[in-house]
């Protein structure tokens, strides 16, 4: 039951990246392919119906992460405290900047909202990766299951390592060409020429840099986190991850290329979802490894809730999920289409 709870989480985390990603990325990617007010404003719109209700996903994860890794849930929300409120700060400000834009018509107004979306997001996409770093390397974990990390320290990821390390960076940084490129492809898909044009060249520069990140953080990841190997030597099925996000990426390239948006944000998503069903899978069975300590780390067993709750709540979840499917697929579908360029139809 504790492995079936760490497959949920790990999906609904894989979810938010995939769909609230595109969010991200496309803040952006948005000062690049947009050049005047009315562009932006296309681009916003592109992801107006969606992004709020695709942050669903950070919630419903981080609650589902409270019922079923209490433990977890307590070391990592006062280990991580800092950086926690430095997202916390720059996800109210991403969500400001894109309902303030349109509430004053004023050429200051306007560009310092687009300023402030387009960093809260290339911040956001930084820092969520280096949590995935974090993860993925370790903490320093005492007797009693708890650590604090300043944002940095030597900036080696050692014992005694903070938020911030070379390999974090690193991983931030593939989190960040790797969501510019996933927005891209969105706003290729959703927006009209000149727009369109420009975002999927966004898209194909960036995937140079996505490709590049994926090799160096794979190789640094098997450098420092052993249990991956361990894991790919036990259980050789888990290739077919590495696998996904590798077709994916390449798929990419291969439809960017030729203009089929749908398929590129598509392959994307992959890569995404390939890519982060790789780390989880690489920790396994811990849900945060230390890097001090007799332990290696707090475990699905050791970090879960009673099995009693955890079955019960299996069902509740199935029945959340099911709405949540619901309206997922009438709000998407009922926003298939390109955004209009007509500007009486303009919400920002």
């Amino acid at each position: 039951m504790e492995t079936l709870w760490f497959c949920l989480v790990a999906a609904m985390l894989a979810m938010y990246v995939v769909f609230d990603g595109f969010d991200i990325g496309a803040g952006i990617a948005h000062l690049f392919v947009a050049k005047t007010g009315d562009e932006r404003r296309d681009v916003l719109r592109s992801i107006g119906p969606v992004w709020d209700g695709n942050e669903v996903w950070l919630l419903a994860a981080g609650g589902t992460l409270y019922f079923a890794f209490p433990a977890l849930y307590a070391a990592s929300f006062s280990g991580f405290y800092l950086p926690l409120m430095i997202v916390l700060w720059l996800l109210i400000l991403r969500g400001i900047s894109i309902e303030f834009r349109g509430h004053i018509d004023s050429p200051a107004w306007r560009p310092l909202w687009d300023f402030v979306f387009a960093g809260s997001s290339t911040l956001l996409a930084v820092f969520f990766g280096a949590a995935l770093g974090n993860v993925v390397r370790g903490v320093p974990l005492d007797a009693e299951g708890r650590f604090f990390e300043p944002l940095w320290t030597t900036f080696q990821p050692t014992a005694e390592a903070g938020v911030l390390d070379w390999y974090t960076v690193t991983v931030g940084l593939a989190a960040l060409v790797s969501l510019a490129m996933h927005g891209a492809l969105w706003v290729a898909l959703k927006t009209h020429d000149p727009v369109s044009a420009r975002a999927r060249k966004l898209a194909l520069r960036a995937w140079w840099g996505t490709l590049a990140l994926t090799a160096l953080t794979t190789l640094f990841t098997l450098r420092l986190q052993p249990q991956v190997t361990e894991n790919l030597a036990r259980w050789p099925w888990g290739y077919l991850f590495p696998v996904l996000a590798v077709a994916g990426l390449a798929g990419v390239r291969l439809f960017a290329a030729r203009a089929s948006d749908g398929r590129a944000f598509l392959a994307s998503a992959a890569y995404l979802a390939g890519m982060l069903a790789s780390a989880a899978f690489g920790i396994y069975p811990y849900v945060l490894p230390a890097t001090t300590g007799p332990d290696r780390g707090l475990t699905v067993q050791s970090a879960a809730a009673a099995e009693y709750g955890l079955r019960v709540g299996v069902v509740w979840w199935t029945i959340g999920m099911a709405l949540v499917a619901v309206y997922f697929t009438f709000v998407y579908r009922h926003f298939a289409g390109r955004v209009s360029t007509e500007p009486e139809s303009h919400g920002y």
